[in-house]
């Protein structure tokens, strides 16, 4: 890809950042800055019910702490209503998108769930719908786009050569929820495509979901970015971390240590350093490579976290 690198920092400010999303925001900003880029910040905050102004600053906060800039901060989601609304009229324009009333449950009951994450695969009854049939509902429905029976394959940066078919792995899927709330997958398109985004780095729980996301580009007709997903920091059970793990969130953290300790850390477990030695964001700049990285999930043992 040629032209300005252009990569984001996208938090979800439900809670307190923790030390698996450090590890993900610190990729991503060492991808950016080693070639000179744009480093974006944006707050997801589509769940409104969970995500505050006061969890946005906090985050803010600790991404300054641990020497990770960014060089603007895009409009968060949930004042972006407008341009979902508008991406939802032209997808109706060049594809089926068809009103549905199932429940998780109805699902659960007439189809098992697909290998990609776990939710049910959608049947044909709500876009085969009549009318007439449709006109007997009551209560608002969800917007689903139909899924065609499309192979879609990536580059992941990573990972290599990821492909699903799109009707097999994930079939028909939420636009906009009843409620009116839209989905992650059309937000984010959304969003990456108006502000240019051309690199975006996150965790491989997300690789099985950038085919959905690929054939929106398509249909909206932005340009598709570099993805690099990148493996899970995990406990010794094998979970990876979460906001669950109320030690190792920065809050916690930055009572304990120094953002040098946490940066080396971070970097000599997935494969940046060779050893362990505290340094800041930038000194870490001429040491990245997306080749030295590894392809497992990282597990953080007892000694590595002893340094902290």
């Amino acid at each position: 890809m040629t032209g300005k690198v252009i990569g984001r920092f996208a938090p979800t400010p439900s809670g307190r950042m923790h030390l698996g999303n450090a590890f993900a925001y610190l990729l991503a900003w060492l991808s950016v800055r080693s070639r000179g880029g744009e480093v974006l910040l944006r707050m997801e905050d589509l769940d409104t019910l969970r995500c505050t102004e006061e969890n946005g600053e906090r985050i803010r906060e600790d991404l300054r702490w641990l020497g990770l800039d960014w060089d603007r901060e895009t409009p968060p989601q949930r004042s972006r209503t407008a341009a979902y609304e508008r991406a939802l009229e032209t997808l109706r324009s060049r594809a089926n998108v068809f009103p549905c009333w199932c429940t998780r449950g109805s699902l659960n009951l007439v189809n098992a769930p697909h290998a990609s994450d776990g939710h049910p695969i959608h049947p044909a009854s709500c876009r085969e719908a009549s009318e007439e049939e449709r006109a007997r509902h009551k209560t608002p429905p969800a917007w689903r786009l139909e899924a065609p029976d499309l192979r879609i394959s990536f580059a992941d940066g990573v990972y290599g050569l990821y492909t699903e078919n799109l009707k097999e792995a994930c079939g028909d899927f939420v636009l906009r929820r009843a409620d009116g709330v839209f989905v992650y997958q059309l937000a984010v398109v959304a969003d990456d495509g108006e502000f240019g985004v051309t690199e975006v780095v996150r965790g491989c729980d997300l690789l099985s979901s950038t085919p959905r996301q690929i054939y929106l580009q398509r249909l909206l007709g932005y340009p598709q970015p570099e993805y690099f997903h990148v493996p899970m920091l995990t406990d010794r059970e094998g979970r990876k971390l979460s906001k669950r793990d109320a030690d190792l969130d920065l809050g916690v953290l930055r009572q304990r240590t120094d953002p040098e300790k946490i940066i080396g850390l971070l970097a000599h477990a997935c494969g940046l350093l060779d050893r362990f030695e505290p340094l800041t964001a930038a000194e870490l700049i001429p040491h990245f490579s997306w080749e030295k990285l590894r392809k497992t999930d990282i597990l953080l043992d007892e000694e590595q976290l002893n340094w902290l």
